[in-house]
């Protein structure tokens, strides 16, 4: 068994297509067919079904994954150990943000900090919230960037930011106004799993509205679908100031007139993985972000990642 194997096992078994997952890794279909055909035959375990031009993971496929996938992120880890010798000329930083961080938020942070430490690779993901806090769990990211609250014991939650959501509906659309009036509405959602919708239906909860009561239109998978839908008249949504702004300054989407408080912006890391440089830097520059934007006060910082006085870290890498 090789780690190229395992990657490409892992690749295809989370697109369960192996043409996409030949694009992805850059190999031929034929190269990856092979490499799973290997696999299988020196260890005598059936992987994947073959379903019509799909494949599927079999049950032994299923049980492999998590282990595959453990085996790539304690190489990764080894790898940014040696990166870390050469200090931060060298390596690489995985980050997985949700959509409305990823979008919106993160990239002129990601801008200053490759200006800052170009020889850094940053290799950056996108998913819901779910899927992000799962990332970090299981190695496949470094560090993590959410909205919305996060609740795994093997994770270290910190604020590095914050938004404003706002309940929109279309400029031509009839106006929306009062509890009864958003409780008879039709919306549009972003999918279960999405920080974006969690923070809202908690929103709505505190407003006295049932989340399962309310009439769903549409359940979109990313922000900006969502966004369209509402302005092509499909029903009102809640999105983040940072995705809407535009279009309400444009005169397509109007803010309805309801008061939703701030919603935090919360950094991931694993409580116990190795930490980088690279990711102790990152973290340092959002923290910064932090302490400007709350002058005055206490900046949250993340367990661990202290600051002595001549503002170098004090934590202790593992």
């Amino acid at each position: 068994m090789t780690l190229d194997q395992l990657r490409i096992f892992v690749a295809v078994a989370e697109r369960e297509h192996v043409t996409q997952a030949a694009r992805a890794l850059n190999l031929t279909q034929s190269a990856v067919s092979a490499a799973i055909a290997t696999l299988e035959d020196r260890h005598g375990a059936h992987l994947f079904d073959r379903v019509g031009r799909g494949i599927a993971l079999t049950e032994a496929g299923r049980v492999f994954l998590p282990e595959a996938r453990a085996v790539l992120a304690r190489v990764e880890t080894a790898s940014t150990v040696l990166a870390d010798l050469s200090g931060l000329t060298h390596g690489s930083l995985r980050i997985a943000a949700s959509q409305t961080v990823g979008g919106y938020w993160l990239p002129v942070r990601l801008a200053r900090f490759h200006a800052a430490y170009p020889g850094i690779g940053l290799q950056v993901s996108i998913a819901n919230t779910q899927d992000v806090a799962a990332a970090v769990v299981e190695g496949a990211a470094d560090l993590g960037v959410v909205e919305g609250a996060v609740d795994d014991p093997a994770l270290a939650a910190w604020q590095v930011g914050e938004d404003r959501m706002r309940i929109v509906r279309a400029a031509d659309a009839p106006e929306v106004s009062g509890a009864a009036a958003l409780a008879d509405a039709r919306w549009v959602m972003r999918e279960a799993g999405s920080g974006t919708r969690a923070v809202l239906e908690a929103a709505l909860r505190a407003r006295g509205l049932d989340p399962a009561a309310l009439g769903i239109a549409l359940e979109l998978p990313s922000n900006e679908a969502v966004r369209s839908a509402v302005a092509a008249g499909a029903g009102v949504s809640g999105l983040s100031s940072l995705v809407v702004e535009a279009m309400i300054d444009a005169g397509r989407l109007v803010a309805l007139p309801i008061d939703l408080a701030p919603r935090p912006f919360l950094a991931l890391r694993h409580k116990e993985r190795y930490r980088s440089r690279a990711a102790d830097a990152f973290t340092a520059m959002l923290d910064q972000d932090t302490h400007l934007r709350n002058r005055g006060t206490s900046a949250s910082s993340p367990p661990g990642y202290g600051r002595n006085d001549a503002g170098e870290s004090r934590s202790a890498r593992r």
